[in-house]
């Protein structure tokens, strides 16, 4: 990794959206800028964004602000403007195919159905990027009821005990994704993947 960064978290923009399954990446990347003392406030690129400081390095936390099937939109015009390369990018999103609270850090592969990532591979032109994959869960497994259809199951909103276990997850990421900024990907995903 060279010195500069992006950690982009996917979601949709807008109130109607906010805290629902589908918009993790976004919980994730506000809770990486408070814990920087940054704020994502500045909009540029069709995108919200913030510079950090993170174990030394230039860090951009990106939110798209184009819906997630256009996420690779927003994302590639700061990978070009700050000449970053797909290796150092880090994307953070949900996973319907994991567990709720299950997390995963990978590096490369395809999209696993998920449009955002979809878009972000077909603006790049490349697979490898790292992946934060954040359990959701999906119905029919976990005591979701199998009728919910997975397009409003993912836009529906997470549950208090749901919140709660979230915030639990926060420190194992921040620390992990401080591993990964260290140039430790080994040690980040060993303790990243253990969360199951």
């Amino acid at each position: 990794m060279d010195n500069t960064t992006i950690i982009a978290g996917l979601g949709n923009p807008g109130d109607k959206y906010k805290d629902t399954r589908h918009n993790i990446g976004f919980m994730v990347v506000d809770y990486l800028a408070r814990r920087a003392g940054v704020v994502l406030e500045t909009e540029k690129w069709s995108a919200y964004y913030a510079k950090a400081r993170i174990e030394g390095r230039n860090v951009y936390l990106v939110k798209p602000d184009t819906f997630m099937n256009l996420s690779g939109q927003a994302v590639i015009r700061y990978l070009d403007y700050y000449k970053c390369s797909a290796e150092n990018l880090i994307v953070v999103h949900d996973d319907i195919d994991m567990s709720a609270g299950r997390l995963k850090l990978t590096n490369g592969g395809g999209a696993g159905g998920h449009n955002g990532i979809k878009s972000i591979i077909q603006h790049l032109s490349n697979k490898d990027f790292f992946r934060l994959k954040f359990g959701v869960g999906r119905p029919g497994k976990d005591g979701v009821h199998p009728d919910f259809p997975v397009d409003k199951y993912v836009l529906s909103p997470f549950s208090q005990d749901e919140k709660e276990m979230i915030e639990e997850r926060m420190t194992v990421i921040e620390d992990g994704l401080g591993y990964l900024l260290s140039g430790d990907s080994k040690k980040a995903k060993n303790l990243i993947n253990s969360v199951k």
